[in-house]
């Protein structure tokens, strides 16, 4: 069982890298729509994929970082990998709070940790004499690419969840 737990977690981790780098001209800075993170809702649906999309957001940001396509660096690394590790893991603890039958406030975790954590640290790099400012304005605009990730991933749960992909029993 943990095998085809780590199996998927790799797959998770691989697919998120891959898009990210694939689409990297999106992928990187305040003004971003990385459809990879479409997979932090994921964990709706299979709590271990919590390890998968975080180890793939730091193997994006370290790549990105190592190659010069993200403009953040190394920082990206820690910064923005904390974000999407605490993003799928509220995702999963208020998955069956739902509204009209959709877990709103997971949905939404993606999009507020990155609004939060990635503004703070966008905000501390491109505006260091306005950090609040700057942090409240590069948020908002993480937040919008976000917002189209998840929604994106909502429909993509949706997909999946036909499947036997990520049923816990099918493990």
């Amino acid at each position: 069982m943990i095998t085809k737990q780590l199996t998927k977690i790799a797959m998770i981790a691989a697919v998120y890298t891959a898009v990210s780098l694939a689409l990297a001209p999106i992928s990187y800075g305040n003004i971003q729509v990385r459809i990879a993170e479409a997979l932090t809702l994921l964990p709706l649906i299979y709590k271990p994929s919590i390890w998968g999309v975080t180890l793939g957001c730091f193997l994006t940001n370290l790549i990105g970082a190592m190659t010069g396509v993200n403009p953040t660096g190394i920082l990206d690394s820690v910064v923005g990998t904390l974000a999407t590790f605490g993003a799928a893991v509220c995702t999963y603890y208020f998955r069956e709070r739902k509204v009209h039958g959709i877990p709103v406030l997971s949905i939404l975790m993606p999009v507020v940790f990155n609004f939060v954590i990635v503004g703070i640290e966008l905000g501390v790099l491109l505006f260091p004499d306005n950090v609040v400012t700057g942090s409240l304005i590069c948020g908002a605009e993480v937040a919008v690419g976000e917002l189209i990730s998840v929604i994106i991933g909502w429909f993509l749960i949706k997909v999946l969840e036909r499947t036997k992909i990520f049923r816990e029993e099918a493990d």
